[in-house]
Parts: structure tokens; C-alpha cells; sequence
């Protein structure tokens, strides 16, 4: 890990992959964490890589709520959710696929210690050199469980009305941000995507509800996983009044060298991404030259050893 993204330092911003802040908010196997003291230690040689080659890393935050299974987790844990309703589909496991099973509907305590949760682990993001964090409420977990229709069915407080669907999102960001300043604080959205079995019916108003009520927070950045709709990416960045990263819809190709002019027309700040960067450790100069890029081998993601992570090769240097 310390090789990889080291490799990938040139990046304007590193996010890293999904981190969970809290042992139950784990819902893949062997991914890693930020909530003991064994784990800021470990983190503390990958952030101190990065910096001797001049990166710029954010420990993304990744709870993944309703969407993991027992067996990943500890001491008779089960997943939290919302609310208690069972996603569709299965998750991988040690032992392979299995469904994915009811979760804890979250009391008002399990809310206000998953917020603590939260803040912790950004102080410990930054004990351990990362120079700040991102709030991963995309993807159908935890976050965006708040936020979506079929897996918020509350009536209190923490779901209903918008009000109550974005509150979880706001108290969490205000949280982080109170424990380690608000330019060290992101937060990734994807509006309208359906992964983890998430459905949305307001999209517009939830996500423009959002921007309005995180915008006086002083966050650095919002950090959108687009979806098909475009008029919603441009409703969104007029709303922000920060940086704007945008991960664009280009499926089912990765981002590539022709969505830099979004930059240039104003759509975004900056552009995140992906697959591209995980195939391409020297990404940033192959953009500038045009290419050639690598193709990303999916075969290889999510497991296994250096080969199709460490192990792309860079352009080699002219004499």
C-alpha cells in the first residue's frame, strides 16, 4: 500500500479507498480502518510516502451501514441501517457470496455514536499524516442510506420530511469538521445511483437541500459520483459555493483525457479519477502528453497481490 500510492503521488488530491471508522462499519473483507490506535501507526508509513514524493491524501471514510454481513464483523456485531430493511443481492465474504441480511435499525443512540464515530477517526486520519478526510455518502452505504427512500423509512427526527433525511449528513460533516477544521473535509455524493439497492425519488431536492444546509460549514470540497443526469451535476454546482470535484458519467468506460474540458466549461473544479489512475500510476503527465494509457484489468481489483496493483508500468522518462 505504501508503494501504491506513493506511485500515484503526483495526483493533485489522493483519496484513498473506503476506510472504515468504526469496526461495524466494515462490509468487505480484509479493508482497512482508522479507529485504533494499531491502524494510525500502520496509516503513518503510506501518508509519510506519499509526502517524500509531494503528495496530497485524504483518508476517505467509509461506513458502510446496512451493507455488509455479520461474519466481517467482530463480537456478535451485526450491520446498522436506518432502518431494519434488507438490501437485495449479496456481499462477499471470506467465504464467498452470501445474502445480505437485516439489518439493526440504528436507535438515537447508535445515531449520535456513529456521528462520534465519525470525528474520531478523522482526528485519528490526521494523527496518522493524512491531511484531511473524506466522507464517503455515496454508493448505498451508510450516509447515503440516510438519505435514499426505501432504506430511511423513518418518522423522527432522522428521516420524513428533507429535513430529516440530510440531517445524518450535516451532523456528521459538522462533527468532522468541528474535530479537524473545515479545509481538511470533503464529502463524495452520488444522487440517482442505485448500487447496494438504493432507490431515490428526490434527488434534486434532497442533494440541492444539502449543498444549502453544508454550504455555511466552510467544507473544502463536494465530491460528486455522477450519474446519467447532467442538468442535476449543473443544478448541484451552481448550489456549491466551493471547490466541486466531479467523478463524470462515462460508463462503461472510465474517465478519461476527454473530460478534462469540463474544467475549462465551468462544470466542475477539479475531475476525479478512478480506474484510469489504479491502471495508470503516472496518470497526471500521460493526461498532459494525451496518452498512451494502460487499460485497467478488472480481474485483478479488489484482492490479491502486486500484479494489477503496483505493477503497471510508468512512462519512461526521455533522456
Amino acid at each position: 500500500m505504501q508503494y501504491y500510492y506513493a506511485q500515484r503521488a503526483s495526483a493533485g488530491l489522493i483519496v484513498t479507498e473506503g476506510i472504515q471508522p468504526t469496526a461495524v462499519g466494515q462490509g468487505y473483507p480484509d479493508t482497512p480502518g482508522l479507529h485504533s490506535a494499531e491502524q494510525v501507526e500502520a496509516w503513518k508509513k503510506v501518508t509519510a510516502a506519499v509526502h517524500r514524493h509531494g503528495g496530497t491524501i485524504f483518508a476517505q471514510l467509509m461506513h458502510t451501514g446496512r451493507a455488509g454481513h455479520p461474519s466481517l464483523l467482530p463480537d456478535g456485531l451485526v450491520p446498522l441501517g436506518p432502518s431494519a430493511v434488507r438490501p437485495s443481492g449479496k456481499v462477499y465474504t471470506h467465504d464467498g457470496p452470501k445474502d445480505f441480511v437485516v439489518p439493526k435499525e440504528m436507535t438515537e443512540e447508535d445515531i449520535r455514536q456513529t456521528v462520534k464515530d465519525f470525528a474520531s477517526a478523522a482526528r485519528n486520519a490526521v494523527a496518522a499524516g493524512f491531511d484531511g478526510v473524506e466522507i464517503h455518502g455515496a454508493n448505498g452505504y451508510l450516509v447515503h442510506q440516510f438519505l435514499a427512500d426505501n432504506t430511511n423509512l423513518r418518522t423522527d427526527g432522522w428521516g420524513g420530511d428533507v429535513a430529516g433525511r440530510i440531517r445524518f449528513a450535516v451532523e456528521t460533516v459538522t462533527a468532522v469538521t468541528d474535530a479537524i477544521g473545515a479545509h481538511r473535509v470533503g464529502l463524495r455524493l452520488s444522487p440517482g445511483n442505485v448500487f447496494n439497492d438504493i432507490v431515490e425519488s428526490r434527488q434534486g431536492e434532497i442533494y440541492e437541500a444539502l449543498l444549502s444546509a453544508l454550504n455555511p460549514s466552510g467544507m473544502a470540497y463536494v465530491h460528486l459520483i455522477e450519474s446519467a443526469d447532467r442538468d442535476l451535476t449543473e443544478r448541484l454546482r451552481k448550489e456549491w459555493e466551493s471547490v466541486f470535484i466531479l467523478n463524470p458519467h462515462t460508463a462503461p468506460d472510465p474517465t478519461g483525457p476527454e473530460s478534462l474540458d469540463l474544467i475549462e466549461k465551468g462544470t466542475a473544479d477539479m475531475i476525479s479519477f478512478g480506474a484510469l489512475f489504479l491502471a495508470n500510476p503516472d496518470l497526471p503527465r500521460r493526461l498532459a502528453l494525451g496518452g498512451p494509457f494502460n487499460a485497467p484489468d478488472r480481474a485483478t481489483f479488489y484482492g490479491g497481490d502486486e500484479h494489477g496493483y503496483t505493477d503497471y508500468p510508468s512512462l519512461a522518462c526521455p533522456e
